[in-house]
């Protein structure tokens, strides 16, 4: 079957209803194209599109999209010589981030979702899924998006199928992942999938046939993406941002996936990825975990100030890591591009970003130029004159409001990332050396710590605590608890997670990956950040690589090894001794409240807690009480 859009009234079996969800699309009973196309016959059937479209992922498919966006008002098009082949799409102002509180686990049991997560039962979330999905893609056309996570046909990779009434997460879908012909040839080799149906939640004609205007970003005011493990199927109803609707991202990627794991001996983590390399020529690779907007970007696209250093990206925000036939953890990064935050970005903090978004990038919810640009908060120090805001007013700096939304996005493809590794698209993925544990903390948390072994260093995962950013909702600045970076996205228990990292390192043993936590955040008592952060964040590196290599110095403290102040090369920067010594220390009293946060966040995660990380708690509180 080739790639087409053909009259969606024949040739499709009856709709299903929400009255017989007997009826209702089932997940395929075996891989491969016949599967696939009775599966979207019957969402086809389902949802009642005018048209349906198999994509082919292909140059000439995409610009169609995009000159059709463009001509219905949905996305704008920037000056092609400022920004050439990017455009600015701007979503409605209550659909500009993951809605946590809306989004479901719906395994067989509530405890195989673990108290983390927002649970449903299968049966009826299922039924209410029917019912919101009956007749919802009226007046719009049904696209069918086959993509690869990960390299097409690599070792470590996944394939999936995304149905989606959004011809925004299609263009979207293109650049963050290996979408359509060579995917689809996958499946009709026989290949297993993962089922993904998303729809806007706006049908644009009625039940008795009465139509209404478009706008240009449809949404529905109630939303649910929700997840059914068992089966391996994502259903996302009412949102077209983000991850919400970009089902290959967290829906799959992190939340499905990390049950495939679980399952099958592998780990899918909320990490970045990247090679270091050392002035001598040795290569390391280190993965590395941070709650969303805390400066994943930075670290991935780091420009390294200490001579002889390099930094190649691999990944900015996911990384799936299996063992391999050596005994190592091998980690590939499985998207295709990058779905940045762009408040804060600038030639300053990250001028590998910019360069990568210099051209054929979709930006979201930030402020337009006056001469067809884009510009946000922190890309320069003073606005420009003449601005349009993220909600497409006129701006006015004395308002108080942001001109973009904090959370505002920039999607662009890996591939234009100046400091990309050789190895990004390697079909085995690269061997890791080092994990690395990091969050937004003004206090308690050393600049950097080595865990004493495994078990150590995932409990280290298992406390990463960040303060709150617009990226989810939630109070910003609120501390919060997020394990492995992965409170919002794994996909079940999360005491059985930790267990089954527990058992990686088992199976691993010496050849586990160090592990690390990093902070950079940290503050002096006048609120100025301590550490100078950015590029600059080689010198932590580089004492990891040395700790690697058995050649760099530490202090034993119940925080784990940390550097002495000599350990960390501080040569041509700005940090006295004094703030090496704040950036390094770890206070046994403010620990001990540290201890005793830990201790009601394990208590919240309940009795599938695994004992050894209990130990590794009292080991702590006994420390501090010495």
């Amino acid at each position: 079957m080739s790639p087409r859009e053909h009259d969606a009234s024949t040739d499709l079996p009856e709709r299903a209803t929400a009255s017989d969800p007997a009826g209702g699309p089932t997940v395929p009973v075996a891989p491969g194209r016949e599967g696939l196309e009775r599966w979207v016959a019957e969402i086809a059937a389902l949802t009642e599109p005018d048209a349906v479209v198999w994509c082919d992922g292909g140059d000439e498919e995409n610009q169609r999209l995009l000159d059709r966006m463009v001509e219905d008002g949905s996305l704008t098009r920037l000056d092609a010589e400022r920004r050439p082949g990017s455009y600015l799409a701007r979503s409605d102002q209550d659909d500009v981030a993951r809605v946590e509180s809306r989004t479901f686990i719906c395994s067989a049991t509530r405890e195989d979702a673990g108290p983390t997560n927002n649970w449903r039962d299968p049966a009826e979330m299922r039924a209410e899924i029917l019912e919101d999905m009956a007749g919802v893609m009226r007046g719009r056309t049904m696209y069918v998006v086959p993509f690869s996570m990960g390299p097409v046909g690599g070792a470590i990779s996944q394939i999936g199928v995304e149905i989606t009434d959004s011809p925004y997460v299609v263009v979207s879908m293109r650049i963050m992942t290996r979408m359509g012909a060579d995917a689809l040839a996958l499946i009709d080799d026989g290949a297993a999938w993962v089922p993904c149906v998303h729809s806007v939640g706006m049908p644009l004609v009625d039940a008795d046939g009465n139509r209404r205007e478009d706008v240009p970003w449809p949404s529905n005011a109630r939303k649910t993406i929700s997840h059914f493990p068992e089966s391996r199927e994502i259903w996302s109803f009412g949102s077209g941002y983000g991850g919400n609707a970009l089902l290959a991202k967290k829906c799959f990627a992190l939340r499905i996936a990390s049950v495939m794991g679980h399952e099958e001996g592998w780990l899918a983590e909320h990490m970045l990825l990247v090679r270091v390399t050392s002035p001598e020529g040795r290569a390391y690779h280190v993965a590395a975990a941070f709650p969303s907007a805390t400066g994943k970007t930075n670290f991935a696209m780091m420009m390294p100030t200490l001579p002889g250093w390099t930094v190649e990206t691999l990944g900015d925000d996911i990384a799936w890591l299996r063992p391999g036939e050596d005994g190592r953890l091998w980690a590939i990064n499985p998207e295709a591009g990058f779905f940045g935050v762009a408040p804060g970005t600038s030639d300053a903090s990250n001028p590998v970003a910019m360069r990568t978004i210099d051209h054929d990038t979709v930006f979201t919810n930030v402020a337009l130029t006056a001469d067809g640009d884009v510009w946000w908060e922190g890309m320069t120090p003073e606005a420009p004159e003449g601005l349009t805001d993220w909600l497409g007013q006129p701006f006015d700096p004395a308002s108080g409001r942001p001109a973009a939304h904090p959370n505002s996005r920039f999607t662009v493809a890996a591939a234009q990332c100046p400091t990309l590794s050789d190895d990004y698209d390697s079909h085995d993925g690269v061997p890791l050396d080092a994990i690395v544990f990091g969050g937004r903390r003004r206090s308690n948390v050393p600049l950097v710590a080595q865990a004493e072994d495994w078990t150590h260093g995932v409990f280290f995962g298992a406390t990463v605590a960040s303060e709150q950013t617009a990226a989810a909702e939630g109070p910003v600045g609120e501390l919060r608890l997020d394990p492995f970076a992965m409170l919002p996205f794994c996909g079940y228990d999360m005491g059985r997670y930790f267990e089954h990292w527990l058992g990686m390192g088992e199976r691993l043993g010496d050849r586990a990956p160090a592990i690390f936590r990093v902070n950079w955040f940290r503050r002096a008592e006048d609120g100025s950040f301590l550490w100078p952060g950015f590029g600059e964040n080689v010198r932590v590196l580089a004492w990891i690589v040395r700790r690697l290599e058995g050649a760099a110095g530490s202090e034993h403290t119940v925080a784990g090894e940390v550097p002495r102040i000599e350990d960390i090369d501080t040569d041509g920067i700005d940090v006295s001794e004094e703030e090496m010594r704040q950036l390094l220390e770890v206070d046994p009293v403010r620990w001990a409240a540290e201890a005793q946060t830990l201790r009601e966040h394990f208590e919240r995660l309940g009795d599938t807690l695994p004992r050894p990380l209990w130990d590794a708690l009292e080991e702590l509180e006994a420390g501090v009480a010495r």
